[in-house]
């Protein structure tokens, strides 16, 4: 069989081993050398090219929405951490104190997919410390309960909780999520547990003002990925429609990689409307101008009736 492999930019360390595997079993490999972004951005155009009848792509779980669309067989390998428990059991029980401190009784635990196996433990944890844990889902592409996207925290969100726990490095996935309620961070590579609403609500009021900016705008850039879990022509050509009914100018933009400086050479756009990666739009800084994706579309419009009245 003819296989390409495809890791994330932590893995690719792992590349030379998995493909001399393969190799030794019989199969003609490649591998994918592009940044790879995530579980929705599967390296098709480069399967296609070299004839590959396999995708495997390691580190993520399924994106369950590219089950139909790729017609090259695709297998996914998660990539499950480690934690040294006898450290971590010490961090989780910080985090139930200050958890019990603001009178918290139910929470739901959300991780990355690395952290899958090592929830389980958690949850038990938490749980022999009084704390009644939940898993919540995502939407419909997520694969497991409680497995959090930098696209998706729906397992965040569950009826009833009074918190949320994050188990996993780093503030990428935490900072999705919506601090409506306490999000404490549990960090198995720091070791720490920490309340992460101050870091929250700096990126919400960055996005709030991202689209007040974008209200104001006369020339719409409308960012179009051609990544095949991101891609979004439908939602594009709407902008476009509605952005041009209030008198605004609109262009569709397609790329496979977003780059700002390759955007900011149009020199011809005041705003754009994102419809791929919604973290996009965290990059405003980059990419010179405000950022609104077409989730928001609604609420731009409302914004720019309003400026216009």
């Amino acid at each position: 069989m003819r296989i390409i492999l495809q890791f994330p930019e932590g893995l690719k360390v792992k590349a030379m081993e998995a493909a001399a595997k393969l190799e030794k079993e019989g199969h003609e490999v490649f591998v994918a050398a592009a940044p790879c972004f995530g579980a929705c951005d599967l390296c098709l155009d480069e399967a296609r090219s070299v004839g590959a009848d396999k995708i495997i792509h390691y580190g993520h779980a399924e994106f369950v929405k590219m089950r139909k669309n790729s017609g090259i067989e695709i297998e996914y390998i998660p990539y499950f951490l480690e934690v040294d428990w006898k450290a971590a059991e010490k961090m989780l029980a910080k985090a139930a104190k200050l958890l019990k401190e603001n009178r918290v009784k139910k929470v739901a635990l959300a991780f990355p997919v690395q952290h899958l196996e090592n929830s389980k433990r958690v949850k038990k944890i938490l749980e022999k410390k009084g704390l009644r844990v939940v898993l919540g889902k995502g939407w419909e592409h997520v694969r497991h309960a409680g497995q959090v996207l930098g696209c998706d925290s729906g397992a965040a969100d569950v009826e009833g909780a009074d918190a949320v726990v994050y188990f996993g490095g780093g503030k990428f996935h935490p900072t999705n999520i919506s601090s409506e309620r306490p999000v404490l961070c549990a960090d198995p590579h720091l070791m720490d547990a920490y309340w992460i609403n101050d870091e929250i609500r700096r990126v919400e009021k960055k996005r709030r003002g991202s689209m007040l900016a974008a209200s104001q705008a006369k020339r719409f850039g409308i960012l179009v990925s051609t990544k095949c879990g991101q891609n979004n022509l439908v939602g594009a050509r709407l902008a476009k429609k509605l952005l041009e009914k209030k008198g605004k100018l609109a262009m569709i933009l397609v790329a496979n990689e977003l780059n700002p400086i390759a955007l900011g050479n149009f020199m011809s756009f005041d705003a754009y409307v994102n419809t791929a990666c919604p973290r996009i739009n965290d990059d405003t800084e980059a990419y010179g101008k405000p950022i609104v994706n077409v989730a928001d579309l609604k609420r731009l419009l409302v914004l720019i009736d309003a400026a216009n009245g």
